[in-house]
């Protein structure tokens, strides 16, 4: 189909009509399309579609696999992705490849040092717009993630979440050579390496019940 639909702004072509009325609103800003129930505009009708989701939770899309549901498409074919281990977005620097176009997106930065989001309170720059999210929550001590046990807030979803074992008692983190369960990954990193001394000395493995216990303890693990 040929491209003769031209924007006279950027000169960029499109081969329908339609196409090119929802571009052109990237010039204009104009936004015609309202949310009837919190009056957030969009530039496009699929917008609108995908947001309105977010009042109705509705999730029409349906993983053959799990059962699990999504709200849209996009993300159902990422979802896919965790159990055909498909990774379609590859590094031309180094190959490393990636299931979402975004995480290459992230990921190339390592390489560029790209810091495209900037803290307008200190200047301080960052490669992806969480992080500068999570950053200015420093200047502003907002805490938008509240633990239902107990009132504590939090400015991470993932301190939050840490926390929140501290009341169900969860243990995710298994050590694969003794057994011992953890709530976080750093403490389990940190059990990790007294086997590993424990190997270098030609020492047998030692048992779940040798493992030292507070949390105390395996923060001084890091000074031996």
């Amino acid at each position: 189909m040929p491209r003769s639909h031209i924007c006279k702004t950027c000169s960029k072509t499109f081969a329908r009509t339609g196409d090119l009325t929802r571009h052109i609103r990237t010039h204009t800003g104009e936004k015609p399309h309202k949310c009837k129930t919190c009056g957030k505009a969009f530039a496009a009708n699929g917008a609108l579609t995908k947001h309105i989701r977010t009042h109705t939770d509705e999730k029409p899309y349906e993983c053959k696999i799990c059962g699990k549901e999504f709200a849209q498409s996009g993300t159902l074919t990422t979802h896919i992705r965790t159990h055909t281990g498909e990774k379609p977005y590859k590094c031309e620097t180094c190959g490393k490849a990636f299931s979402e176009s975004g995480s290459l997106t992230t990921h190339i930065r390592t390489h560029t040092e790209e810091k495209p989001y900037e803290c307008e309170t200190c200047g301080k720059e960052f490669t992806q717009f969480g992080n500068l999210t999570t950053h200015i929550r420093t200047h502003t001590e907002e805490k938008p993630h509240k633990c239902e046990t107990c009132g504590k807030e939090f400015a991470r979803l993932d301190n939050l979440t840490t926390h929140i074992r501290t009341h169900t008692e969860e243990k995710p983190y298994k050590c694969e050579t003794c057994g011992k369960e953890f709530a976080q990954p750093d403490h389990l990193t940190k059990h990790m390496k007294i086997h590993e001394r424990n190997a270098q000395r030609d020492m047998a493995p030692m048992e779940a019940n040798q493992c030292l216990e507070t949390h105390h303890t395996i923060q001084q693990w890091e000074a031996w």
